[in-house]
């Protein structure tokens, strides 16, 4: 792999996204034929935010690989309680492991921490910047649904804190795709998002309406509504709630339509879609541990 670390989605090529892809395909079908590809390597995990898919499938993709993970455990419980700087505290832990996985809840904490750790970073979200793991098992799911040329995929919800969305949109232009965006004017696209999607040439159009369109789509890409990032309470409730996706509105509009999400969902996707054979956001989770298993395994 080209990259020491994993930081954005920016950083990536089609020819990496595809590397990737390719080879979690092969540990997605032989899993069980890796069991001591990595033997003795050490991941290290630092979530300063909480954290139930990624963590737990980077756990589970390095022991799959045949290593083990070192957590630095809650927050409240670590240096950082006493003052320590992300800057010592990563300093530290590179010196018990061999890559490290970090989120933290400040934008931009990653390619900072670059500059002081020498084995692998990968970035599992910084604030409202970017989740590029995430993005590629998005991608991962996708290819595998419906392929990432000649698609038109929608992207709804919050648009604005979501850096699942902001790594997505951004890995997307490298393929053939249309994409629409889809929120309440206060959550639309950050501009330097906006900016940089139509500097890659991206085909790009935004929207208020999701019912309006759904037709169009081969595939729904749905997220929360961010609320801890809220700066006010009062701003999150004027928007929450505001996009529902039910069985009946896919049935009425687009039963071929293929629904991802991020997880976790709160009330944007309705348990009765659950049964639809185009619902896919559980598979796309569970699609976390061969991707990263890639991820790892390349920088490794």
């Amino acid at each position: 792999m080209r990259h020491e670390h994993v930081i954005s989605a920016k950083q990536f090529t089609r020819a990496d996204i595809e590397a990737v892809l390719d080879r979690a395909a092969d540990f997605a079908a032989n899993q069980q034929d890796v069991a001591d590809a990595h033997e003795g390597a050490l991941l290290a995990t630092a979530f300063f935010e909480p954290s139930t898919r990624t963590k737990m499938s980077f756990e589970a993709a390095i022991k799959r690989l045949g290593g083990d993970v070192i957590d630095m455990g809650p927050v409240e419980f670590s240096s950082v309680s006493k003052g320590e700087t992300l800057a010592d505290t990563l300093r530290v832990i590179e010196g018990y492991a061999d890559a490290i996985v970090l989120r933290h809840p400040m934008e931009g904490s990653a390619t900072m921490a670059t500059e002081y750790v020498d084995v692998p970073l990968l970035n599992a979200g910084d604030g409202a910047g970017q989740h590029p793991t995430q993005t590629l098992l998005d991608l991962f799911t996708i290819r595998e649904e419906v392929g990432l040329d000649d698609l038109t995929i929608g992207i709804m919800g919050d648009l604005k804190y979501g850096r699942t969305v902001h790594s997505l949109a951004q890995a997307l232009t490298n393929f053939d795709t249309a994409q629409h965006f889809i929120s309440p004017e206060s959550l639309r696209l950050p501009r330097s998002v906006r900016y940089d999607l139509h500097e890659q040439g991206a085909k790009v159009r935004e929207h208020e309406d999701f019912e309006a369109i759904l037709s169009e789509l081969d595939v729904l890409y749905v997220t929360r509504i961010q609320r801890e990032r809220f700066p006010d309470e009062d701003e999150y409730k004027a928007v929450s709630g505001q996009y529902q996706l039910d069985k009946e509105m896919i049935l009425e509009h687009n039963e071929d339509l293929t629904v991802l999400h991020p997880l976790p969902r709160v009330d944007e996707v309705a348990p009765g879609i659950d049964s639809l054979p185009g619902a896919k956001y559980f598979e796309q989770a569970h699609n976390g541990v061969p991707v990263r298993m890639a991820l790892l395994d390349m920088l490794l």
